[in-house]
């Protein structure tokens, strides 16, 4: 495939990228409109939101085996067409369980989009460098669609109603239907994993069950069936474990993780996903409750962070020129860690802003190389007709690293802000009680509880750097190991031409 050709193909594969991952984080400042519109209850908000992300999760894996099975960009083209009329269904929808359904079929069609677009890449660029510099591409347009997503919510709210949120995506996909048949190759193999009903099955149920665990368990008073859901979850995938060990081409090739670099950069990717979610998850509330800030405000203050991990992403060749990649990812780790201490140092006073903004953007921008060279590190360790198994892992790691971030961090939070506020269960709680005391017993309310938040962020500011300066240790010690070479099409591979 010529250079020109490719290129043209890497943009048009940035569609997709940049709105799935606008997707995920636009309906935040879009939920309460749409739910008041459409008379959304609690529990209803709550699938509204979570159905999208659940889905791509549990079905990526699938998606990931079946794109090497029945072809790349065939895949591609049709999870684009189905996100396009689901995204229309979505913004017209005229009740909760409308939306939530037209949600959850959204994450469907979105978990065709990842591992097909990472796989066609490895596929597009055989040499190390251009591929390497196309990951990059990727992984920016991946995480600035996250930070411009809220950014772009609001102010579609400003001027449109809620499902302009939705139908924002509809000319992206527009554009990849039209111009992906002419500019993408089509690849597949038949070494690729058999249709595996039961596997399939297996996976779904059990990441599922566990994301659902993970994200019920520190919100629920009744723990008992977040819990449940945990262990019904943890024995299905030891089943599924089982399965694919016992097959010879199984839907999910556990076989790499004995290679030390793979696992290390898949634990990584996982943790490194746990210390971003927590730390976005609390500075975002501490951008509106403790400092005031309107959310439209919050989300473009909040930017730096996905914008931070944009340019680190995009210097991650730039350095891998310069040093081995292991060097330039635990550099960006320590960078990380320092970010985190930031977050430290601030207090619950306005002054505390510009340490705040410097804090989440120095610690995204340290995951750069991780995001870009640890992506392809992983892609690089397999064979090209078995990209997309690969990619589905990197992706699956993702999204188990963000749901455990939210629930692990978020609890900590919790219970430090419990220990420290007394008799408040939530800052929002003390903020709608100090709406009717008298304004002096009010004001001290809010300062206990705002001060108590604060150590919560605190505490997070310190896991997260424990965690990314674990991370860099971790990827030092991995410095040894050989990289793979640059791999050759094996003999069952076949490259469809369009």
């Amino acid at each position: 495939m010529d250079v020109t050709r490719a290129r043209l193909g890497l943009a048009v594969l940035m569609l997709p990228t940049l709105l799935v991952a606008m997707d995920v984080t636009a309906l935040l400042l879009a939920l309460p409109r749409l739910s008041a519109d459409l008379g959304a209850d609690g529990v209803q908000q709550l699938w509204i939101s979570d159905s999208y992300g659940l889905m791509v999760a549990g079905l990526v894996i699938t998606m990931g085996t079946l794109g090497d099975r029945i072809g790349r960009r065939r895949l591609l083209l049709t999870g684009a067409a189905a996100f396009a009329v689901l995204s229309v269904v979505a913004a017209f929808a005229v009740d909760p369980l409308m939306l939530i359904v037209a949600r959850a079929l959204l994450g469907v069609a979105g978990a065709t989009l990842a591992p097909s677009t990472l796989a066609l890449i490895t596929n597009m660029f055989r040499d190390g460098r251009q591929r390497g510099q196309a990951i990059a591409v990727w992984a920016t347009c991946q995480f600035a669609g996250g930070a411009l997503g809220p950014v772009l919510a609001g102010f579609l709210l400003q001027h449109f109603w809620w499902g302009s949120v939705f139908l924002a995506a509809v000319p992206a996909m527009a554009v990849l239907l039209i111009a992906g048949p002419f500019l993408l190759p089509e690849f597949r193999s038949e070494a690729a994993g058999r249709p595996d009903p039961a596997g399939v099955g297996l996976s779904l149920v059990a990441v599922l069950l566990v994301l659902y665990g993970v994200k019920q368990l520190p919100v629920e008073d009744a723990p008992l069936v977040p819990a449940l859901a945990l262990l019904v979850g943890a024995a299905v995938g030891y089943a599924f474990v089982r399965r694919q060990l016992g097959q010879q081409r199984p839907l999910l090739d556990l076989r790499l993780l004995r290679s030390r670099p793979f696992t290390a950069v898949l634990v990584s990717l996982v943790l490194a996903g746990v210390a971003m979610a927590g730390t976005g998850l609390l500075v975002t509330q501490y951008l509106q409750s403790v400092l005031g800030h309107s959310p439209v405000a919050s989300a473009v203050l909040f930017a730096p962070m996905g914008l931070g991990v944009a340019v680190g992403t995009t210097a991650a060749p730039w350095l891998a020129r310069r040093m081995d990649d292991t060097t330039a990812i635990a550099g960006g780790l320590a960078c990380s860690a320092l970010g985190g201490l930031l977050l430290v140092a601030a207090d619950d006073g306005q002054g505390s802003l510009p340490l705040v903004m410097s804090g989440i953007t120095v610690l995204a921008l340290g995951t750069g190389p991780l995001f870009a060279l640890g992506t392809g590190l992983v892609l690089g360790s397999v064979p090209p007709e078995r990209a997309g198994s690969a990619a589905s892992m990197s992706e699956t790691g993702n999204y188990f690293g963000g749901s455990l971030g939210f629930a692990l961090l978020g609890t900590v939070a919790a219970a430090v802000y419990r220990a420290r506020a007394g008799g408040s269960d939530s800052l929002a709680g003390a903020v709608e009680a100090a709406r009717h005391l008298p304004a002096e017993q009010g004001a001290e309310l809010l300062r206990g509880a705002r001060a108590a938040f604060t150590a919560g962020l605190h505490v997070n500011g310190l896991i997260a750097a424990a965690l990314f300066a674990g991370l860099a240790v971790l990827t030092l010690a991995m410095r040894s190991a050989k990289r793979p070479a640059p791999e050759e099409p094996l003999p069952n591979y076949q490259a469809a031409r369009p």
